[in-house]
C-alpha cells in the first residue's frame, strides 16, 4: 500500500542500542540527532508533509515521548516540510515486538483512521521497520482516504 521504504540504518549492533535508549530509555535529546544521521544519508523525498505512526496511549503515558512523532517533527525542521499528524488510533493493540511475524498483520489490521482528504504525496515516518505491518496499515488507510503516493522512512530496517 505505499510506494517504498527508506531507511537510514539496519536494525542491527549499535542501531539497536540507539534505538533502545530512544525508546525504552527515554533519552528525548537522541531524536535531533536520529534526524540528522537520516537527514544525511537519505534524501528528502518528494511531498507535501511529513506525518507519523501515532502513539498507543497506553505506551505514550509510560515514555512521555514517543519516537516516531519526535523524528518526523525533527526531519520537518530539516528538510522544511510540514509535519501534521494525519492518523490516529482507532483500538488499542498488543506490542508488536511481542508478536511473531505472522501476528502482526493480525494485529494492526484497521487500527488507523486518517484525516479526510490528506495531501498527496506523504512521507509517512516511524522509528523501525520490522515486519512492515504497522506501516501498510497505516498507508492503506492514508491511502483509502485520498492520498495518492505515501512514501515510509524509518530511522532503522530489520533485516531478515
Amino acid at each position: 500500500m505505499f510506494a517504498g521504504v527508506r531507511s537510514a540504518f539496519a536494525y542491527q549492533g549499535p542501531a539497536v542500542a540507539f534505538v533502545h535508549a530512544w525508546k525504552e530509555r527515554g533519552h528525548r535529546r537522541l531524536a535531533p540527532l536520529a534526524a540528522r544521521l537520516v537527514a544525511e544519508l537519505v534524501e528528502c523525498p518528494a511531498a507535501d508533509v511529513i506525518t507519523y505512526i501515532p502513539p498507543d496511549l497506553v505506551r505514550q503515558l509510560e515514555r512521555s515521548r514517543h519516537p516516531a512523532p519526535a523524528l518526523a517533527g525533527e526531519l520537518s525542521t530539516l528538510w522544511r516540510l510540514p509535519c501534521r499528524p494525519l492518523l490516529r488510533r482507532t483500538r488499542p493493540t498488543a506490542r508488536q515486538a511481542s508478536l511473531r511475524l505472522a501476528q502482526r498483520g493480525r494485529n494492526v489490521r484497521g487500527l488507523f483512521a486518517s484525516i479526510p482528504e490528506p495531501p498527496q504525496r506523504i512521507v509517512l515516518v516511524d522509528d523501525v521497520y520490522t515486519s512492515g505491518s504497522t506501516v501498510n496499515a497505516a498507508a492503506r488507510a492514508l491511502r483509502g482516504a485520498g492520498a495518492r503516493h505515501v512514501e515510509v522512512l524509518t530511522f532503522a530496517r530489520a533485516i531478515r
